[in-house]
C-alpha cells in the first residue's frame, strides 16, 4: 500500500510499504478514507518530539471503513463507516475505567522510554513516535487499530466523511479543553490558537454555557472562521498587546478560562517582552536547551484571573524555560491539562455533529489526494493560501 512516511527532520516522502495485518484478537484493520494534518504532526516533523525513525508512517487523525476484524471484535463489521480515536485505550485497565482513556497501562508497548521521560507511561498514539508505541499512523490506505472494539466508533447515516474526520482528534480534543476548564454559566473564556483544536475548544465553550468567547491568533483566515463559525471575539496578537485586550473586554478582571491550544512550538509578538522571550525560546529550542517554546502557555497564566483556571491542549514533549510558577501559585490558579480522552467524549460529539450543533466542515480547507500529503504537510507548516487543515484522500 501508499503510505506517507516520516525520512527525516522536514522531509516526508510517500512510499509503498507493507500491508497491515491482524496481530492481536481485539485488532480491526481499517480502509482508511480521509486522514487529516495536525498541529502535534508538526512537532514530529520538525524532530522535537525524539523516538521517530526512518520510515515511520505518521498521521492520526482519521475515518475510513471496516475491512476485516478479529475474533475478538463483536460490536464492529466490516463495510461499517468509523471514526477512530487517536489516542489508543484497552478498556479495561484502571485508567480507561475512570474515563482516563489517554492514561491506559495497556496500550504502550515502549513504556519504559516515557517512564523514563515522564515518570509514567501514557497510551499509545498512532502514528506518533515510539515514543508512544511506535504504531503506524493513518496516512495510509489502510491502518491497524489495536483494541478497535474501544477505539472505534460509527459514523452516524447523514455525516458526511468530511465532517467525521475531526471527531477524531480536533473535536474530542477541543471539548475536553473546555471540560477540563470548568466552565460555569456566564464565565469569560479565552483561547489562544484559531487552529482546529482551538476552534473545537471556542464551539465548545460555548456550549458548556460561556458567557463570552474570545479566540487569539495571528492569522486572519483562521480569526475570520472562529467569528464566523464559533461565534468568538477575536484578538489578533500582531496588532494587539494581548494581555490589555483581555483587561479591556473583562472590565480589567481577567478571563475566568484560560486555554492553550497551541503547544511547544507557539508563537510570540507584540509587546517587546513578549518578542524578546520568544526570540530566547528560538534559540534554546534549536539547541535543543529546552524541548518547548511556552510562549502562549505563559501568557495565558498571566492573564487569567485570580482563582481561575488555565486548561493546556497544545502538545509539550519535556522541559520549557521561565514557567511563571509564582504567577500560577500567588494567583490561586488550577492547572490542568492531558493528551484526549476521545473514547469518553467522541460518540456524543459524532450525535452533535449530526444534530448541526457542531460545525467542523470549514476545517478541511484544503482536500487532496494522499499522493500530495509532503505538499499538504507544506502548507499547513506554513499557512500558505489560508492553510487550516489538509486531509487527504488516499483513494483520491
Amino acid at each position: 500500500m501508499k503510505a506517507l512516511t516520516w525520512q527525516g527532520v522536514n522531509k516526508l516522502t510517500v512510499e509503498s510499504v507493507p500491508d497491515p495485518q491482524l496481530f492481536n484478537e481485539r485488532d480491526v484493520l481499517v480502509k482508511v478514507r480521509q486522514s487529516s494534518v495536525c498541529g502535534s504532526d508538526l512537532h514530529l516533523l520538525a524532530g522535537y518530539i525524539p523516538g521517530m525513525r526512518e520510515g515511520d508512517i505518521i498521521g492520526h487523525e482519521f475515518m475510513g471503513e471496516v475491512v476485516e476484524t478479529a475474533v475478538g471484535v463483536q460490536n464492529l463489521h466490516p463495510g461499517q463507516r468509523v471514526v477512530g480515536c487517536s489516542i489508543l485505550a484497552c478498556g479495561g485497565c484502571w485508567y480507561c475505567q475512570h474515563d482516563e482513556y489517554s492514561l491506559c497501562d495497556n496500550t504502550n508497548p515502549h513504556a519504559g522510554m516515557t517512564e523514563a521521560l515522564w515518570g509514567a507511561a501514557p497510551a499509545g498514539i498512532l502514528g506518533y513516535s515510539h515514543l508512544t508505541g511506535g504504531f503506524a499512523g493513518s496516512h495510509a490506505e489502510y491502518v491497524r487499530v489495536p483494541f478497535g472494539d474501544v477505539n472505534l466508533f460509527p459514523v452516524p447515516d447523514g455525516v458526511s466523511d468530511e465532517a467525521a474526520v475531526f471527531a477524531s482528534d480536533a473535536v474530542p480534543t477541543g471539548w475536553m479543553g473546555a471540560d477540563l476548564a470548568d466552565i460555569a454559566p456566564g464565565d469569560v473564556v479565552a483561547i489562544w490558537g484559531a487552529g482546529g483544536v482551538g476552534q473545537m475548544a471556542a464551539r465548545a465553550a460555548s456550549l458548556l454555557g460561556a458567557g463570552q468567547v474570545i479566540v487569539i491568533d495571528r492569522f486572519r483566515e483562521r480569526l475570520a472562521q472562529a467569528e464566523q463559525f464559533c461565534e468568538a471575539a477575536t484578538i489578533n496578537y500582531d496588532e494587539a498587546d494581548v494581555s490589555d485586550a483581555l483587561l479591556d473586554l473583562t472590565g480589567g478582571r481577567g478571563p475566568d478560562r484560560c486555554i492553550e491550544a497551541v503547544g511547544m512550538e507557539s508563537h510570540g509578538s507584540g509587546s517587546p517582552m513578549q518578542g524578546l522571550q520568544y526570540a530566547y525560546d528560538r534559540v534554546k529550542q534549536a539547541a535543543r536547551m529546552e524541548t518547548g517554546r511556552a510562549v502562549a502557555l505563559r501568557q495565558a497564566i498571566y492573564a487569567c484571573r485570580k482563582g481561575g483556571t488555565v486548561s493546556m491542549l497544545g502538545v509539550f514533549g519535556g522541559l520549557v524555560d521561565k514557567f511563571p510558577l509564582g504567577a500560577l501559585m500567588n494567583k490561586g490558579l488550577t492547572l490542568r491539562g492531558a493528551q484526549q480522552h476521545g473514547q469518553r467524549y467522541i460518540p456524543m460529539l459524532l450525535d452533535r455533529i449530526a444534530s448541526g450543533d457542531i460545525d467542523t466542515r470549514h476545517l478541511l480547507t484544503h482536500p487532496m489526494p494522499l499522493a500530495d500529503g509532503p505538499r499538504g504537510y507544506d502548507l499547513f507548516k506554513t499557512k500558505d493560501d489560508g492553510c487550516v487543515r489538509a486531509v487527504f484522500a488516499p483513494a483520491a
